[in-house]
């Protein structure tokens, strides 16, 4: 372990979660904290979750991990093909299969917490990553401590609505040159990010050259796409859960519109609903002591 601002800090590590998949890791932390599982959204290596926010959040006395999902990073990539008529069919609610789905994504994420041996973990996602937690909590009751949904939503198609302006880009062709990813991914989260916590455009660039060198697969990001057009609506699922949950949402998300933050708040057992003016669909430096302090709170309801 090495030390990081007082905060041990773990090598990135490998833990085979299944047959198929296995998943890179880092922790933050005294083991001995309770554990708090990072599981990041759409396109997003686990180095989206910054260093000095996971020692933030290992300050409030949470045992971090962050962890690429298979098809990011150092993880896993599949093999299946995934083509964008066929992303576009179930953007349009045509059935379409999908090489795996949310459940299996959230069974990766139990995978982990077993090579870890740990019981149950508080768990936080972004966008896709809020779905897989909700998906979690929903389908592995016993391993969630506390929720923490961020800038997602239900599944239901009339909630959460994605600006259609956006799948253009996103399902854009490109140039598989770094200085293209990097050009590419700024002007996109330019499009998404907090109007109110703007972030200077050198760190956004920088974090595409990360992403960038750490490894693309852009088959794998349509894989990733695909799971979360074709989520079933998780309405029912959601009522069913009893452990504490934080639901927090940006007033101005054009990527998750604020209305699945409202909606997954309406079906979640005495949640706690956080708007915030300003944010968009990111995790801007600015919000980190709101989601840090939100999480702790959450948690302490367990």
């Amino acid at each position: 372990m090495t030390n990081s601002a007082q905060v041990a800090v773990s090598e990135e590590l490998f833990a085979p979660v299944s047959r198929e998949v296995e998943l890179c890791y880092q922790t933050f932390g005294d083991c001995n904290d309770e554990p708090l599982l990072l599981i990041m959204g759409l396109a997003g290596p686990m180095t989206w979750w910054h260093p000095d926010f996971c020692e933030l959040l290992a300050s409030k006395g949470f045992f971090v991990i962050r962890y690429d999902n298979r098809d990011m990073g150092r993880s896993t990539k599949m093999k299946a093909r995934v083509t964008r008529a066929q992303l576009v069919a179930a953007f349009l609610g045509k059935r379409t299969g999908a090489p795996y789905s949310l459940s299996d994504l959230a069974s990766d994420a139990v995978g982990l917490l077993d090579h870890l041996g740990l019981d149950r973990a508080h768990v936080f996602g972004p966008s896709m990553g809020g779905m897989i937690a909700q998906t979690m909590a929903i389908e592995h009751p016993e391993r969630v401590a506390s929720l923490t949904s961020i800038m997602s939503t239900t599944g239901k198609r009339s909630v959460g609505w994605q600006d259609p302006a956006l799948l253009r880009h996103m399902i854009a062709r490109r140039q598989n040159t770094r200085e293209a990813y990097v050009d590419t991914s700024a002007a996109f989260w330019q499009l998404i990010a907090s109007p109110g916590y703007a972030e200077p455009i050198d760190v956004v660039r920088e974090r595409a050259g990360e992403t960038f060198d750490r490894g693309i697969s852009r088959s794998g990001i349509l894989r990733q796409m695909m799971a979360v057009i074709t989520q079933p609506n998780r309405t029912l699922g959601l009522r069913t859960l009893r452990m504490p949950v934080l639901v927090i949402h940006g007033l101005q998300d054009r990527m998750v519109h604020v209305s699945g933050g409202r909606a997954t708040s309406t079906a979640t057992h005495g949640s706690e609903l956080l708007l915030i003016d300003g944010m968009g669909h990111d995790l801007p430096r600015g919000l980190w002591p709101t989601f840090a302090e939100g999480i702790r709170r959450n948690a302490d309801r367990a």
